[in-house]
Parts: C-alpha cells; sequence; structure tokens
C-alpha cells in the first residue's frame, strides 16, 4: 500500500505541476514604437500581460509633445501582492514593471531591470520625437528615392552584364567559346554577379528601412540575422576546412594510384608485362573492375570527413538512396554478373563475327550491361548480357584468326554421279570464288549415304567474316556453274518404283573430269 500510495501522489504533482504550467500565462513582449522596451509575466490587477502590454501602448500613444520632452522617472511601487516599479514619463504613468515579471533565468533584481526598461523607454521616446521632425520625411524620402533608384541601376547593370556573358558564351563568337573551361567560368562569372547583385540588394533595404525611426528596428533585426548568418556560414566553412583537405588528399592518392594502375595495365596488354591471371582480352574489364573498387574505398574512408555527414539529413539521404539502389539494381547487377562472364570466359570481343540467339553479324561494344552486335543488314542489336550467356555463341572468328573464318555449304546428288567428280567440281567452285582463302585448301566430306542421294558439305575459309552472306552466295552461283560445265544435274532424286537398271557409276567414269585419277590409276590397279 505504501508504494501505491507514492505513486498516486507522484502523479498528482506531476499534473498539478501540468496544470500550472499551463495556466501560467506566457510572457509578453512591451512594444512601444516598435521597439521592444521589456517582457510582461504576472497578472495584475485582473489584467493579463497581453492586456497590460496593450494598456502601455495606448498611455504611449497618448502622451504629447510637451509629455515627450519630460524625463523617464522610476517610482517604487509596493502593493498588498506586488511589489514593482512604475515607469513614468513626467508625470503620467506608462507601465509597472512587477517583481512577477521577471525572467527567472536571467537572475535580474528588480531595480536593475527597471532601470534597462526605463533607458529603452528613453530610446523608445527619442525615436518617436525624430519621426515627428519637420525635415524627417524629406530625408527619409531623398534616401528613400536615392536607394530605390540605385536598386533599379544594380539590377541593369546585373542584367547588361549577363547578357554580355550569354554572347560570349555563344558557339558563333569563336573556336574556344565551346570549350568547357569557358563555359564554366562564364556561368562563375555570371552567378557571381547575380550573388553580388542580391547582397547589394539586401544593403539597399536595409538602408531604407533604417532612413525612418519606426522601420530602423526592422533594419537592425534584419541586419543582424544576416550577420548571424554569415557568422555561421563562416564558421561553418572554417570548421570544415580540415575535413575538406583530408578528402582532397584521399582523392589525389586515390587518383596517383589510378593512374600507376593504367598504366601498369596497358604494358599488360601491350604485352610489356606478364601476368599468369591476366589476358589481354580481360584487361579493359579488369581495369575498369579495379578503378571502380578504387574509388569506392576512396569514398568509403573520405565520408566522415565529408562536412555534414554526421547529420540526420545526411544520414537519411544515405539511407535512402542505398534504398533506392537495393531496389532498383536487382535487374543491373545481374546484367553486369553476366557481362563479367562474358568478358572472362573470352567468348567473344569487339569484331568478331558470332551468332548468337539468332542474329548473325560482327560484334561493334561488349559493355557493362549489354553486347551490341551489326547485322549484314547494317542493323545494331543490342543485347543484354543475361541473353549472351544464356545462349550459345557461335563464334566465326576466334579460331580464324591464322586460317581465316570456315564457313560450309551442303549439297545433296544422286548415286549415278562420281563422288570423286562431285568433290572436285565442289573444290574447283569454291577456288574460283572471290573471298575464299586457297589456303587452307576447301575440302569436301560426305556427311551421309541416304536412301536416294549423297549428302556432301563443302568448307572453306575466308577472311571477311562480316562478308560471310555475301560469299556463300557467290560460291552457290560459282557451284551451279561448275556443274553446269561438266553436265552434272543438280537434284535429290526420289524413287516410286526400282528402276530397270542399277544406278552405279562405271569404273571407266570414276575419275570423270574435273577429277584427277591418282599416279596408278592408268595401270588399272586403282580400286
Amino acid at each position: 500500500m505504501t508504494g501505491l500510495f507514492r505513486i498516486w501522489v507522484a502523479l498528482s504533482c506531476l499534473v498539478t505541476a501540468t496544470v500550472a504550467a499551463a495556466a501560467a500565462p506566457r510572457a509578453e513582449p512591451l512594444l512601444l514604437f516598435n521597439r521592444e522596451v521589456t517582457e510582461l509575466r504576472a497578472v495584475f490587477n485582473d489584467l493579463t500581460p497581453a492586456e497590460r502590454a496593450a494598456r502601455a501602448q495606448r498611455r504611449f500613444a497618448a502622451l504629447g509633445d510637451a509629455d515627450l520632452q519630460a524625463a523617464v522617472q522610476v517610482q517604487v511601487f509596493k502593493g498588498e501582492h506586488h511589489h514593482g516599479r512604475v515607469l513614468m514619463v513626467g508625470d503620467k504613468p506608462v507601465f509597472t514593471l512587477l517583481d512577477a515579471d521577471l525572467d527567472p533565468e536571467e537572475h535580474l533584481a528588480l531595480a536593475p531591470a527597471a532601470d534597462r526598461a526605463a533607458r529603452l523607454l528613453r530610446v523608445a521616446i527619442e525615436a518617436r520625437r525624430a519621426q515627428g521632425a519637420p525635415g524627417l520625411w524629406l530625408r527619409g524620402g531623398t534616401v528613400a528615392a536615392g536607394v530605390v533608384l540605385a536598386w533599379a541601376l544594380l539590377w541593369w547593370a546585373a542584367a547588361r552584364v549577363q547578357v554580355r556573358l550569354d554572347g560570349l558564351d555563344n558557339p558563333e563568337a569563336g573556336p574556344a567559346a565551346s570549350t568547357y573551361l569557358r563555359v564554366f567560368l562564364l556561368r562563375v562569372l555570371s552567378a557571381a554577379t547575380w550573388a553580388l547583385a542580391a547582397v547589394l540588394s539586401f544593403a539597399a533595404l536595409v538602408l531604407l528601412l533604417e532612413a525612418f525611426p519606426w522601420t530602423a528596428p526592422w533594419g537592425d533585426r534584419l541586419s543582424q540575422s544576416i550577420r548571424q548568418l554569415g557568422g555561421w556560414a563562416v564558421s561553418g566553412v572554417m570548421a570544415s576546412v580540415p575535413g575538406l583537405l583530408t578528402v582532397l588528399l584521399v582523392a589525389l592518392v586515390a587518383r596517383s594510384m589510378q593512374d600507376a594502375l593504367g598504366l601498369f595495365m596497358q604494358h599488360v596488354q601491350s604485352g610489356r608485362i606478364r601476368v599468369p591471371f591476366l589476358h589481354a582480352d580481360t584487361v579493359g574489364a579488369t581495369r575498369r573492375l579495379l578503378n571502380v573498387l578504387l574509388w569506392g574505398l576512396a569514398l568509403a574512408v573520405s565520408y566522415p570527413f565529408l562536412p555534414g555527414s554526421d547529420s540526420d539529413v545526411f544520414k537519411g539521404l544515405s539511407v535512402l538512396f542505398g534504398l533506392m539502389i537495393t531496389l532498383g539494381s536487382t535487374g543491373v547487377v545481374t546484367q553486369m554478373m553476366s557481362g563479367l562472364v562474358v568478358v572472362y570466359s573470352r567468348s567473344l570481343k569487339k569484331g568478331d563475327f558470332v551468332a548468337v540467339n539468332g542474329v548473325e553479324g560482327m560484334v561493334s561494344e561488349v559493355g557493362a550491361l549489354a553486347v551490341k552486335i551489326v547485322t549484314m543488314r547494317n542493323e545494331e542489336i543490342t543485347m543484354p548480357n543475361a541473353v549472351i550467356t544464356s545462349s550459345a555463341i557461335h563464334n566465326y572468328s576466334k579460331l580464324g584468326t591464322q586460317q581465316g573464318t570456315l564457313v560450309s555449304t551442303q549439297i545433296t546428288i544422286g548415286y549415278d554421279a562420281p563422288w570423286r567428280q562431285v568433290h572436285a567440281m565442289l573444290t574447283h567452285a569454291a577456288l574460283a570464288t572471290p573471298g575464299v582463302r586457297a589456303t587452307p585448301a576447301p575440302f569436301v566430306y560426305q556427311r551421309a549415304l541416304s536412301d536416294f542421294y549423297v549428302e556432301y558439305e563443302l568448307f572453306a575459309h575466308i577472311d571477311k567474316p562480316l562478308e560471310r552472306v555475301a560469299i556463300l552466295s557467290a560460291l552457290h552461283g560459282a557451284i551451279q556453274d561448275e556443274f553446269n560445265t561438266y553436265g552434272v544435274q543438280i537434284m535429290s532424286p526420289q524413287f516410286y518404283e526400282q528402276p530397270p537398271q542399277p544406278l552405279v557409276v562405271p569404273r571407266d567414269r570414276w575419275y570423270a573430269a574435273p577429277a584427277r585419277p591418282p599416279a596408278d590409276a592408268a595401270s588399272g590397279d586403282a580400286r
């Protein structure tokens, strides 16, 4: 029971303190002639602090010109519940400052607080008297007109400078006008022009506000806020200098390592340096991977030294970017990993003539995400790396560096044509075709002895894989001319009934032209 009683007492005290804090009136600043004189916090004679401030403003506004010439006096006030000081202008009271009005966190006694309020009251009275001076409006109007005129001339000059800079940025101004350095300098000058115009506009606004006593406090507060902002910016920049120097040093070291790595990779690619696990075809991809790893490590090292890296905004943006990359890079990472498989397997490279997934042509680019192939129809087809790795790759150029790329064509001829003659005609037709290499020599294989005909396949080597289709077309024409020349019919016979005599080739026709018998064939010993 004792524990429950203590909890109840604690909750009661907490509720009482909360209610008292909510019921307590907030501090009300007392503004006289747009200048803060003091703050009122206490309820006095059933008047809230806001009502007391409004009454003091009415009393101050009711002061005549003669009253404004009188001195400010401070009289002691002692009441039944409050003690304070009455601030008077001559014999007219303006407001009462109570001991309950004092800020408890300021730790200032009533008398010094009253003296300070009296001094600020004198400042408000002097500003009101200056506002009513005969020549004020003439002087203030002259200053305001001059400020407005100067402001207009300033922005006109800024606009003229911008027009001039735009003219210098015109590509027709000269060959050097379109260089990156020139464009960058022009952009910097443009930004500096408008920044200077903005600063001078702020100064003109401050001068315009301070031209009249009523608006002078606004100008002072505006100038003070800008000075505080400038001081905060300067102090922030000075505090960030060591971190920025560290980031610059890390970037310089990373850049030096990248240059050294690039030089090493160039020597490996040229063959001056031999590394067992590096091949000339994979040097480019390896260099890019190492550069990404190097700059990623440099970013991780320099991240804590970046200005604002420990702020909540920076951390929130980092989490947001990380989430976006995680959710949106699944397909990209898949394509990049497939690209590494394509590069490091050395299945194809730029300039190879390949056939992949029904697309046949020359490889024009092997990228990190896709491979570009130019077909014989002069069409550029982009194939994602994932499609490349999941399909069979027919590379007609990789093994044809020394002997050329191999092409083939098939033909079926009846059994009544001597096979030696067919071999010779196909070989002669290949040698007569433009684009076919004589060395290595074309050759013929008999792929099958079918029911009605023999299947022949001619193989030949070419030097230009991209012209493969055109060379095959010319080869087919040469084959037709060769067979027509020697009277051999290109036809695959089909039998519906057995011929009356066997379709065989007599021995005397085994070496029909253009076939050439071996040296001992003339003696009749060849079989």
